[in-house]
């Protein structure tokens, strides 16, 4: 009981942190999304429903991570300074869980042209390296941070042409329709929407050579407008797909 309170409290929030404010937003937004996704998965022929599940679980484990991450944030905001403890830690708990999810995603949908577990598992294993690297060079080795984000950003590239130009756009093409649209869709989310985070990373070392490139930049901002986005458009596009398949 007292660990739900704890939950439920409300940490009061100075009306000019708008960094605490995408965070609360966020949180809203994504909690919102997980409930209307888990509410309508038994409207769908049962091959979509486990789509439909992650990417409620997705939604909903972040959401968790911005309630928590909102309080770190107002529970070290500095009133005469307008700035607080970003928590780059629970950020990154969030995405180790999150990302690998959504690039299951891809091989959930493209499991009726075939795909096979081997690519799922690479898709996780790149995104493992990429959120680990980038991890290091935002939170442990700042100094070298040039470096753990070139690591992070290879990976992202392979998760790039894998899915645009390898097996996976094979398979996409193999599937057509509505199958070939969302994973089209997905893919831009990807190289789009994922952009966002190198931006925030960029931010979040500016101590280092991207000072002079990103200029007055806020990460948390970044990251919590990329998060909203990126994770409750792949549920909305996995929605429609459900939608489109069972009407078929």
């Amino acid at each position: 009981m007292n660990l739900l309170m704890n939950f439920l409290s409300v940490a009061k929030m100075p009306t000019d942190d708008y960094v605490g404010f995408t965070f609360f937003v966020g949180c809203m937004a994504m909690m919102a999304a997980s409930v209307f996704l888990f509410f309508s998965m038994n409207s769908f022929d049962k091959k979509w429903r486990t789509s439909i599940l992650i990417s409620a679980l997705i939604t909903f484990i972040a959401a968790v991570h911005y309630w928590y991450m909102r309080d770190y944030w107002i529970g070290t905001y500095d009133v005469a300074t307008k700035a607080g403890d970003s928590p780059t830690f629970f950020r990154y708990v969030d995405w180790i869980l999150t990302v690998p999810l959504m690039c299951v995603e891809f091989y959930l949908i493209l499991k009726v042209a075939g795909a096979k577990k081997s690519m799922m598992w690479r898709l996780i294993f790149l995104s493992v390296v990429m959120l680990v690297t980038g991890y290091i060079g935002e939170a442990i080795d700042q100094s070298n941070a040039w470096l753990w984000g070139l690591l992070s950003g290879a990976a992202y590239f392979v998760i790039v042409y894998d899915i645009w130009l390898g097996s996976a756009k094979k398979l996409a093409v193999e599937a057509g329709g509505s199958v070939l649209s969302a994973h089209k869709t997905l893919c831009w989310f990807v190289l789009v929407g994922w952009a966002i985070y190198p931006l925030g990373y960029m931010a979040g070392t500016s101590g280092q050579w991207y000072s002079d490139l990103l200029p007055n930049l806020d990460m948390d901002v970044i990251y919590n407008i990329g998060d909203a986005i990126n994770k409750i458009g792949f549920g909305l596009v996995i929605y429609n797909l459900a939608v489109q398949s069972s009407n078929k």
